[in-house]
């Protein structure tokens, strides 16, 4: 009885073989013929002079990538040699803002002749597939060889995911042997790093090939002729064997004089990829953090500020290029720049913050002076060239100076006594409005900084009792006028910041002393 039993369990596992082998491949042939179609269609628009638009290119990457369910996930990951899967949730904005990459990527890797299946699965909807896959987060990619998960380590653009997946299943170099096709390349590539060898073999051409291997972000191309490399490096240096990176900016052409080791030429790319001034965004940040340049500048400003200051930055930058890496942030980008700007205590700054960090964010610094056009170039080279050197002061976030904190045995001497007019806050830390005030008081503080005969206050009423203040309603807020501190003036707490300025104006005489700014 045994035989039959084997023979049987044989004869099964073959036939399911077969029949998945068989679905595997009628897939193919359907996606195939729709591609084909696709193309007629592309030179149909082509020929008319209309360019394919985002809408296009997302409903015929719906025919190549694979919709994912707990029906069919198992039998795809499983039944190709290779497969690249997103795992999103609906309701996820990073999600949402890969997905356009993810279907231009799919496109080109197609066009390409790229073996690799693209294949995504609304993990929210189908946990039980997203389990199978071993996605715990949104969104995540994974590569399946032979139905074994490999994390994804590239970047988020479209021409990233090319990139990797094309090093990854086994193109980590391209070789350009025409100029025409030197052309098509530099069309289509923005940042490249250039290998030119007399003979593709060799030990420098191996840890060259071997560092495109390990690098997981640039795309290497190798020619052999001169003529064909100036094409893509028109400085190319008349060398025997030559590396040089490209990229889409004023920093155009950088040329590599270290050793021919693959640990060299990945840390010469580390240094040199990218731009002058690199805009952060949720798809470039993990690439910025891992960045090896010890020391990192952020410009936090809104883009017209920016774009005002963009040139100078990049003259400043290029006199630190690979000692200083220059981020730029949108400070009216809450998920990117309030926890950079909250760690100087400036997160409702709306003005212009020039800030540095260490390696590893250990220790912060900040431009105290405010940068303009004329001035960010001279204040931005004495403020890098101290980080540089170490002898710039470390930056420790604190409590504004110019609101005193009074308790209990000092009210005498900072209210009753003070021969200035003082402007009491009093709070409690339970008080559901008080935050809100406490900043509306902060902000005054700093309006009237230049003012020589107005002190602003507060008093923790929770912890501090003084029997010439009798408070039961919090928060409030108290002016004690100079010439009478018996009967201090109640001023509105819920009042605007300009309504309080005018009943501070109106009871008192620093109107004139206090630097024009909006309030």
């Amino acid at each position: 009885m045994p035989k039959p039993t084997l023979y049987f369990s044989l004869t099964l596992l073959l036939l399911l073989s077969f029949n998945l082998l068989t679905q595997c491949s009628e897939l193919d042939d359907e996606f195939d013929e729709l591609l084909a179609l696709d193309r007629e269609l592309e030179r149909e628009t082509e020929a008319n002079g209309v360019k394919s638009s985002e809408a296009e290119v997302l409903t015929k990457a719906q025919r190549i990538v694979h919709e994912l369910n707990n029906d069919n996930t198992e039998r795809i990951v499983n039944g190709y040699d290779l497969v690249l899967v997103l795992g999103y949730a609906p309701w996820c904005s990073t999600s949402a803002e890969l997905m356009p990459h993810f279907a231009e990527a799919a496109n080109s890797l197609k066009e390409l002749g790229s073996s690799l299946v693209l294949a995504k699965l609304d993990a929210d909807r189908y946990p039980k597939s997203a389990s199978f896959l071993g996605i715990k987060g949104f969104p995540t990619l994974l590569l399946f060889v032979n139905g074994t998960s490999r994390p994804y380590s590239g970047g988020f653009t479209s021409d990233d995911i090319v990139i990797w997946a094309r090093k990854r299943t086994g193109t980590p170099v391209i070789r350009i042997g025409t100029e025409k096709a030197a052309e098509e390349f530099l069309k289509k590539h923005h940042t490249f790093l250039i290998g030119r060898f007399d003979k593709f073999e060799g030990p420098e051409y191996d840890e060259f090939v071997s560092a495109a291997k390990s690098d997981n972000e640039t795309q290497f191309v190798e020619v052999s002729k001169v003529e064909l490399a100036r094409v893509l490096y028109p400085d190319i240096k008349p060398t025997d064997n030559f590396l040089g990176i490209v990229k889409s900016e004023p920093e155009r052409y950088t040329a590599y004089d270290g050793a021919f080791t693959s640990d060299k030429i990945i840390e010469f790319l580390g240094y040199n990829k990218f731009p002058l001034v690199t805009k952060m965004t949720e798809m470039n940040s993990v690439r910025v953090y891992s960045s090896p340049i010890k020391h990192q500048v952020f410009v936090f400003a809104n883009i017209d500020d920016f774009k005002n200051l963009l040139d100078p930055l990049q003259e400043v930058a290029r006199t630190f290029k690979s000692k200083i890496m220059f981020v730029y942030v949108d400070i009216n980008d809450e998920n990117l720049a309030k926890p950079f700007l909250t760690m100087f205590g400036l997160e409702d700054s709306t003005n212009t913050v020039v800030a540095a960090f260490d390696k590893g964010m250990t220790s912060k610094f900040l431009l105290e002076s405010k940068p303009t056009r004329s001035n960010i170039e001279v204040l931005s080279s004495e403020f890098c060239n101290n980080l540089v050197q170490g002898s710039l002061s470390t930056y420790f976030k604190s409590q504004p100076a110019s609101v005193k904190v009074v308790v209990g045995k000092t009210f005498d001497d900072e209210i009753l006594n003070s021969e200035k007019d003082v402007i009491l806050e009093v709070f409690t830390p339970w008080c559901f409005n008080c935050e809100d005030t406490s900043k509306q008081v902060e902000k005054l503080a700093k309006h009237y900084k230049g003012s020589s005969n107005l002190v602003f206050s507060r008093i923790d009423a929770s912890v501090n009792e003084h029997s010439k203040l009798q408070v039961n309603d919090f928060p409030t807020l108290l002016l004690y006028k100079a010439n009478d501190k018996t009967t201090p003036i109640k001023l509105p707490t819920k009042a605007s910041l300009k309504e309080l300025a005018a009943s501070i104006n109106k009871h008192t005489k620093v109107k004139n002393e206090v630097a024009k700014d909006e309030l």
